[in-house]
């Protein structure tokens, strides 16, 4: 049997109406693509007919299909992982199970992957088919910013339209809520310049109700400064905590030099100052930050070593074989 190429990973949760018509897409638009690829479908813990739909396609004619029955809902980023470690080909698709990305555009994007010698190539939602306050307005302000913390420069960072060598993203740990990141994540392990864009197709959702508010542009402030840290300090968070504990630190010890002139040499009362305050409780800030970092940098060593559990629960996998 031939090797795979392209692996295709869909998370879906509660796509019912959708995940018939995705496969179909996606059989049509892969129909001419000459290389060996499978599709895994990730069922992310749906509460609705979306897995008993999906396994009705198993063993269909030109598919080779995978579903991965995870044990409940683990969230989008868990099951992107499942469905990345579940994979066996060279090159990795993922995208999202509503029908608003557009299979058509992955035969050409791994050619654009290939051609310009790419780890990683994030789809660009141009003309993006959603609501302008809840969905394109934060959307925009989030890429700006996710653009200026991280250095990666892309226009989209949240389209889940994306081409990967596997060799690259099975190096990278996906947590947290943390797939809208990809790209820093990646960039951690490739230079940015190996990652690239191409505008690719949107569609307006058609089926079922969108997953995401306006409460998500919070959690991605929140995951925003996560990315931060783990960019910057992963490997050391002694430093981060050192820094503001030595910071903190030093403003006390001039509060508390100030105060001692005051006190012994000028004579003047203080008791009751709130200076005085300031400078003991920056001083205990700055001794608690310091132990903080230490024990930080023990755990992180003690996670390096030792962390090799996923951050999801494969219920079972239906590949044909169980009807055997």
């Amino acid at each position: 049997m031939r090797p795979v190429e392209l692996s295709l990973v869909v998370p879906v949760f509660n796509e019912e109406e959708s995940v018939g018509p995705l496969i179909d897409r996606i059989c049509l638009a892969m129909a001419g693509y000459p290389d060996h690829w499978e599709l895994i479908l990730i069922d992310d813990g749906s509460t609705d007919a979306t897995l008993a739909n999906a396994r009705k396609h198993i063993g269909r004619e030109g598919l080779v299909l995978r579903i991965v029955e995870l044990q409940r809902n683990f969230g989008q980023t868990a099951a992107m992982q499942a469905g990345i470690d579940a994979a066996t080909g060279r090159l990795i698709a993922t995208m999202d199970g509503d029908l608003q990305n557009d299979p058509k555009d992955i035969p050409s994007m791994v050619g654009e992957l290939e051609r310009r010698q790419l780890d990683l190539l994030v789809g660009w939602r141009r003309n993006r088919q959603d609501g302008l306050l809840l969905r394109k307005i934060p959307s925009w302000c989030a890429n700006y910013l996710i653009g200026r913390i991280t250095g990666v420069k892309l226009h989209d960072y949240g389209c889940s339209l994306k081409i990967y060598r596997a060799s690259i993203i099975k190096q990278v740990k996906l947590m947290g809520e943390m797939h809208r990141f990809i790209p820093a994540w990646v960039a951690g392990v490739v230079p940015s310049s190996r990652i690239g864009e191409m505008v690719v197709t949107h569609h307006a959702r058609q089926h079922g109700q969108s997953k995401y508010g306006i409460s998500r542009t919070f959690r991605v402030i929140l995951d925003l400064l996560s990315v931060m840290f783990f960019m910057r300090y992963k490997a050391r968070p002694g430093h981060f905590f050192g820094s503001l504990g030595l910071g903190l630190g030093a403003i006390s010890a001039l509060i508390m030099l100030y105060l001692f002139v005051d006190k012994f040499i000028l004579g003047n009362d203080i008791g009751t100052r709130p200076m005085l305050m300031v400078g003991i409780v920056f001083m205990l800030s700055s001794v608690q930050l310091i132990t903080t970092g230490i024990l930080a940098e023990m755990i992180a060593r003690t996670y390096y070593r030792d962390d090799t559990s996923p951050n999801y629960i494969v219920r079972q996998v239906f590949d044909g074989s169980e009807n055997a």
